[in-house]
């Protein structure tokens, strides 16, 4: 495949030039970093992750350390990064890690996809740039070049578009300098082969990109197959105040904010006033705090505050309820809008 051919040589001498070389997970390069900061970059911008991955691993800096952690605290330092289903798996899979693999992250491309969160792509990426192994990659910003450059058609989630994104993948991926190709690809789909607008007069394949000899970088890659409508979901949830403490509720390990300590949430406004009389000396505050509204991939959520403040004690006493000091806050995690609705409330209660 001639083409196929053409293109590692022109991405590698493009990266020296043109590419991201001083990001942090860059530095110190291990599997362990690589594998973080690709957790991390699944969905969400480079400049977002940074800090986040920063802080991270200097609480954390090796996967014996991640493993020992307590859930709350890796939670913790995830907040505000969503998708928090990605901070639980990598928990579980650094434990699998310190327990099958004495605390050595596996060089096994199956013995890696084994992990909990850990994908076909994900773990040829961690490979190839932590070690130099030979395994392609196909996250978004490949999947956008391949099929642009060698005009693919089919949405790119169909079976059979996967599989010949897949091969082609493969057949570009070269056997010496995969760790500089495989982050050159990246580069070059996050920075210039963007979704709209990208720059093909910079593109180091413009040439004989057939994308763009045809004037189809508009349509490609094709638009993915038709989701159902976008939902809207409401939600009740009790601000439980006793001077400058909030009580909180941890929620269950799966689903929607899974292990994250939330607001008691209820169904109904009277349901949640109806908790709320089970406090001694409770009593429900006149003026009320606005909605909250909050969009995940699928859904968006409005929350409706009710605030109900307390006095002495309110017989809550268990292992998944915590009094949450606004001014002294625990270390644990909490969903980006509940953590906004808690500095809220801290400064209305300072003014």
């Amino acid at each position: 495949m001639t083409r196929a051919r053409g293109i590692a040589p022109r991405l590698l001498a493009w990266h020296a030039k043109e590419g991201r070389h001083g990001l942090p997970w860059q530095k110190h390069l291990s599997a362990y970093r690589v594998w973080v900061s690709e957790i991390m970059l699944q969905q969400t911008q480079v400049s977002t992750v940074i800090p986040y991955f920063e802080r991270f691993t200097q609480r954390f800096p090796d996967v014996v350390t991640l493993a020992n952690a307590p859930a709350d605290e890796v939670l913790h330092l995830w907040t505000g990064l969503g998708y928090y289903a990605r901070a639980r798996n990598l928990h579980r899979a650094a434990q699998t890690i310190r327990d099958e693999h004495e605390g050595v992250f596996p060089s096994d491309i199956d013995a890696v996809m084994a992990l909990p969160g850990i994908g076909r792509s994900t773990a040829g990426a961690i490979l190839s740039i932590s070690a130099g192994k030979r395994h392609p990659i196909l996250d978004g910003n490949v999947k956008r070049v391949l099929s642009r450059f060698y005009a693919v058609d089919g949405a790119p989630d169909d079976n059979a578009t996967l599989e010949e994104l897949w091969r082609l993948a493969d057949d570009n991926t070269p056997a010496d300098n995969v760790a500089i190709y495989t982050q050159a690809i990246m580069d070059l789909g996050a920075t210039l082969c963007t979704r709209g607008k990208p720059r093909c007069d910079d593109c180091p394949v413009a040439s004989d990109c057939r994308a763009r000899i045809e004037g189809r970088q508009g349509e490609l890659p094709a638009a993915k197959r038709k989701r159902a409508a976008r939902k809207q979901k409401h939600a009740v949830m009790l601000v439980a105040r006793r001077d400058k403490e909030v009580l909180l509720v941890q929620r269950p390990p799966s689903g929607i904010w899974g292990g994250l300590w939330c607001l008691p949430e209820f169904e109904h406004r009277d349901a949640a006033e109806q908790y709320a009389a089970t406090f001694a000396n409770a009593k429900l505050a006149r003026a009320p705090l606005p909605d909250i509204a909050h969009s995940f991939t699928h859904f968006d959520l409005v929350i409706t505050p009710v605030v109900a403040k307390c006095r002495g004690e309110t017989g809550v006493r268990d292992a998944s309820t915590l009094w949450y000091d606004l001014e002294r806050p625990a270390r644990i995690g909490l969903p980006a809008p509940i953590k906004t609705l808690l500095g809220t409330l801290l400064e209305r209660n300072e003014s």
